[in-house]
This record gives structure tokens, sequence and C-alpha cells, in this order.
């Protein structure tokens, strides 16, 4: 199996080890009967990923039924159109990144960064609230603002064997005009998830951290090299 297991029932199913250099870190989460997708990679085919999930659904009875967006950078939404295709997904992302994403716009999304395009697609759900809770068979998501690398960004929380769990995605930034990216709004919400105190942190380019110690040392890390 391709994909990488993070905790019970939580999968590392895209990045550059794993579909291809493009792609950001995503993450599929697995409950009793649903499943959600945590980002989308860059590949506008998302073969690789699409493999990668469904070896990980098969015989497992659980449907993949949400695709929730952290933002509207390429490497995170890349894939976006090919996975609503694949499994009828509800698209879900902040109302504020949504308009990129849903028009196509290549220098918002980084796309022209990148030297592709972003295929459209439609966002099903957009959260405007600073915390969302999204719940599936089985159990919930917990979608939390924390704007700064761009206006809409999202981390999404889960709890489960007594571990939090953060899908921070591009917490570590970078911060750049294109991006409309605000450094006060993003050390604001960094202090907010240093009050989580979580035990792993999934983050979109740097993998895997744990425990809360190293979780809280990699945001701090950050805090100081941004002041």
């Amino acid at each position: 199996m391709a994909a990488e297991q993070v905790a019970r029932g939580v999968y590392q199913v895209a990045g550059p080890d794993l579909t291809g250099g493009g792609d950001a870190a995503a993450y599929l989460v697995l409950f009793e009967g649903e499943a959600a997708l945590i980002d989308a990679g860059a590949d506008a085919k998302a073969k690789a990923l699409i493999a990668n999930i469904d070896e990980v659904l098969n015989g497992s009875g659980i449907s993949l039924e949400l695709l929730v967006l952290t933002h509207n950078h390429i490497d995170h939404v890349g894939g976006a159109a090919a996975i609503k295709k694949r499994y009828g997904v509800e698209i879900v992302m902040h109302a504020l990144d949504a308009p990129a994403l849903e028009n196509g716009d290549n220098h918002a999304t980084a796309a022209d960064m990148y030297n592709t395009k972003v295929q459209p697609v439609e966002v099903d759900l957009y959260i405007e609230e600073k915390v969302y809770p999204l719940e599936l068979e089985g159990g919930r998501l917990t979608c939390l603002h924390t704007p700064g690398h761009t206006p809409g960004s999202i981390s999404v929380l889960l709890e489960r064997d007594g571990n939090r769990i953060l899908f921070g995605q591009d917490i570590h930034g970078p911060f750049m005009p294109q991006f409309n990216s605000d450094l006060d709004e993003w050390r604001t919400s960094m202090l907010k998830l240093l009050k989580l105190k979580c035990d792993i942190l999934c983050e979109g380019h740097f993998g895997v951290i744990e425990p809360e110690d190293s979780v809280a040392a990699f945001i701090k890390q950050h805090l100081r090299s941004n002041t």
C-alpha cells in the first residue's frame, strides 16, 4: 500500500514521496461508515491519489463523502475536480478562498507558479464561521478558520483515541502578496492552534509531527522566524 497510516483510521494518501513532487500532503480520515479527504494534491488527473484512496477503502464498506480543502493553492486543490467526479464528494472550503478555485484563477491559486492551470470546480459547502463542525457517520471533524497564509485558510481538528490530531496544512507559510497573506492574522491563528495542545500535526509540506511538545515547537519555531 502506498498510503501511510498516521493513526487509527488516518492515512496520508498524497505527498511528494507518495504521489508526485508537486503534491502537498493529503490525508484520508475514516469513520464508521464515511470518510473525508483533506486536500487533493496538484495533479488534475489525480490518478495516484485515487489509487491510494481506493486501496485504503477497498472492502471496508466506507464511502468517501467529503473533500475538505484547506486553502486555494494548486498543490492542495489541483485534484479536486477529479476527486469529485470519481467519488461524488461534497467539497468543503472557506468562502474567502473558494472563488479562486471556482473561477479557475491561475494567479490566486498559484497555478502560474507551477506552470500549470487549475481546473475549476464548484464548492458545495462554504465555511464562514470561525469554528465549523462537519458531522460524518461515526464521528466529526472540526474546521477552524486560521487565516494568514491565505484569507480563507482553515485547519481541521480530529479527536480520536484520546489524541488531538491537527491537519494544519500550510501553517508554516509562505507569506506573499500574491496569496493575500496577512502575518498579523497568521500569528493570531498560530496562537489559537497552540492553545489546542495537539498531539499530532499533519502538515502539508513537513509531514507528520508528534508528540505534543514537538507540535508546539514546530509552531513556535515558525512564529519566531516570522516576527
